[in-house]
């Protein structure tokens, strides 16, 4: 079993900044896991934002945050963090951590996890 606890979420101003933060535990301390944020905004389907596969260094990002937002991992703590930049209005959403035992090479739907934290909401005003 894999549990994901998401924080860092909060309100902040358009340009401002934030830092999620993903800690897991259970069996994925032992194992190679795709992790990704997803964020969903009211009325909106769940979207992923950025994947990082915990065995290698490769990492991809939505369209939409390319260049502002930045996932990293520290294995030794098992913490997967989503650094965000220049955040705009439209990031306004719950922010979700989510893990699987694939080896990820994009940004995937969000049927692809089993894995997910309860979330943490990003408000972001004009």
């Amino acid at each position: 079993q894999v549990r994901l606890v998401e924080s860092g979420g909060g309100s902040v101003q358009a340009g401002g900044s934030l830092r999620l933060s993903c800690a897991a535990s259970g069996y994925i301390s032992s194992s190679t896991y795709c992790m990704g944020w997803f964020r969903q905004a009211p009325g909106k389907e769940r979207e992923g934002v950025a994947t990082i596969y915990t065995g290698g260094d490769k990492t991809y990002y939505a369209d939409s945050v390319e260049g502002r937002f930045t996932i990293s991992r520290d294995n030794a703590k098992n913490t997967l963090y989503l650094q965000m930049n220049s955040l705009k209005p439209e990031d306004t959403a719950m922010y979700y951590c989510a893990a699987d035992r694939f080896w990820c090479t994009g940004i995937y739907l969000p049927g692809a996890f089993v894995y997910w934290g309860q979330g943490t909401q990003v408000t972001v005003s004009s």
